[in-house]
């Protein structure tokens, strides 16, 4: 008699192999041969979102516990998964416009403006939409966790609060503005920030981590925009969107002004 436990744990049952491969199914037919790595490309963005997702709650958790130097591992760790998913470009951009164009019309309404993870990741980031959430249906849970993160502070309300606790003079408005506002640039806060870089070596280095993460969001959107130029061009985009033109606005926007105003008094 065998003692091998037939509920062990194994590489497959651990990581739900077999679930995870039955969620591939193109819809063209035959199926036309590069849609299989349309659908896999953007399954694997759709999962390194959810971990970007996990470990920017957990730099907003840490940085309320007041510990900077674990924020800047979890920092790092997001960092590195930015370049991953800007290298994913690569591989999509072994695409051409005729290979996509032979199954785009399938995707019908479908369209990465549906990504609600994303725009969770801009909520967190305290880039926020007080109409995104409605884009979705009612009851679903993309428009529940939109709800949700658009009521949380972001990351960098968090960053502000944690400057103030640790002993910076973060201006009250700034402490205490609308969550559901964006983060526009405050002549205030950019006093602090430059006075942290000259006496502040932690709070320097968070100040960079983060410049780093808004430069990483930024190179990810033009590697987007320049592969939907490559495979589209001018054309709409799925879903009615208005594809490259409206990527092309999204651009050059930072997601932590403040940062970028005051290099130029460094």
């Amino acid at each position: 008699m065998s003692d091998a436990n037939p509920a062990a744990v194994t590489y497959g049952t651990y990581l739900k192999v077999d679930e995870l491969l039955s969620l591939q199914q193109p819809l063209s037919d035959g199926p036309e041969h590069d849609e299989l790595l349309f659908i896999i490309i953007h399954q694997v963005y759709e999962l390194w979102f959810k971990e970007m997702l996990h470990e920017l709650d957990y730099a907003v958790r840490l940085l309320r516990e007041d510990d900077g130097h674990r924020v800047l591992h979890t920092l790092k760790r997001i960092l590195t998964i930015l370049k991953v998913q800007v290298s994913q470009v690569d591989i999509l951009e072994t695409m051409t416009p005729t290979e996509f164009l032979s199954f785009r019309e399938r995707l019908d309404a479908a369209s990465g403006f549906q990504s609600d993870q994303f725009r969770q990741i801009e909520f967190v980031l305290g880039h926020r939409h007080a109409n995104l959430p409605g884009r979705f249906p009612e009851d679903s849970r993309a428009r529940a966790e939109l709800e949700r993160r658009m009521e949380e502070p972001s990351l960098w309300l968090a960053f502000l609060r944690y400057l103030a606790r640790v002993g910076h003079p973060v201006p009250e408005d700034a402490l205490n503005r609308d969550p559901l506002s964006s983060n526009d640039p405050h002549p205030g806060v950019q006093r602090v920030l430059v006075e942290i870089y000259r006496s502040d070596p932690v709070g320097s280095q968070l100040c960079e981590r983060m410049v780093d993460l808004d430069e990483g969001i930024q190179e990810w959107r033009y590697r987007h925009v320049k592969m939907v130029q490559r495979t589209i061009g001018s054309k709409r985009g799925t879903g009615g969107s208005e594809g490259s033109a409206y990527l092309m606005t999204t651009l050059m926007k930072p997601v932590f002004p403040d940062l970028w105003e005051i290099r130029g008094q460094l």
